[in-house]
């Protein structure tokens, strides 16, 4: 039994994420957990003015996401008819990150699937807001759907570790149940800069042979300013399905979403990206 949370904000790309989750665990006993979070400012409105008392406006605003979440909930029933599926809907009205650790805390969540919009114009931002929040500042691994990206298969995975820290399996288990469950390839990536020393890249090698049967070794030493380009050209050049890594100081995640090289290189991922914890 798995337990997935789906914050939805009921946009186009975060409905998309509801699906892609779906069909990724069809064959899989889950509780979905479909999370609206809702904030006072956002309804202010001419349409609001009107409207008596706070108590009212809450009110207002809860069951209106509540019948929206029950609709969702019941087109995927009668949709896709899998008794291994079983949906919760839950309105809150509170600070997004801190409605979703409790959430997740409280259900003992596996895994958070949300939607980002990619790169986007002349922002260059690798993915809204809400989702670098949740994956920077949730203890709950992320799997975060690109728009339009719809599931097909994952026979190919891609890992970036860092080879400076040892791994433990139990902080890579969102990676080992995918690769089962889909019997996908596992490509792991050596990227090396200044900052990402392999001086326990050998240890690492041991530790993905072992966990993961037939997995495929490659090792590029680049500068820092090329590394966002050489993961991307790697990605499409082996038509890599998901890219996976790990959340920790000092790694190349961390890098990712610093803003003046987001902003100066535009990396843009279109594919689903998976970041685990390593706590």
């Amino acid at each position: 039994m798995k337990t997935i949370l789906l914050p939805t904000d009921f946009s186009k790309n975060s409905m998309n994420s509801i699906d892609f989750a779906v069909a990724l665990f069809k064959d899989v006993e889950c509780e979905f957990y479909l999370l609206n979070v809702q904030k006072a400012s956002s309804f202010i409105s001419d349409d609001m003015i009107a409207v008596a008392s706070s108590a009212t406006i809450y009110k207002t605003i809860i069951d209106a996401a509540k019948k929206s979440l029950s609709n969702i909930i019941s087109k995927l029933e009668k949709r896709d008819k899998n008794d291994k599926h079983h949906f919760h809907s839950m309105v809150d009205y509170d600070n997004f990150i801190d409605s979703i650790n409790q959430v997740s805390e409280k259900n003992q969540v596996d895994l958070i699937i949300m939607g980002t919009k990619g790169a986007s114009g002349l922002q260059k931002v690798i993915f809204g807001s809400n989702t670098v929040r949740v994956i920077q500042r949730c203890k709950v691994p992320v799997l975060a759907i690109p728009d339009n990206c719809v599931f097909s298969n994952l026979n190919k995975l891609l890992f970036a570790p860092n080879n400076v820290n040892s791994f433990d399996v139990t902080h890579l288990k969102p990676l080992v149940d995918l690769v089962a469950q889909n019997d996908s390839k596992l490509h792991v990536l050596h990227v090396a800069d200044e900052n990402h020393l392999v001086q326990k890249q050998g240890k690492n090698v041991d530790f993905f042979n072992l966990h993961f049967t037939n997995s495929i070794h490659d090792y590029i030493d680049v500068k820092t300013k090329d590394m966002y380009d050489v993961v991307h050209k790697y990605i499409i050049r082996n038509n890599i399905k998901m890219l996976c890594m790990v959340d920790e100081k000092h790694s190349f995640l961390e890098r990712l979403f610093n803003k003046h090289l987001v902003e100066t290189f535009a990396f843009s991922i279109d594919i689903p990206f998976l970041v685990m914890k390593n706590n």
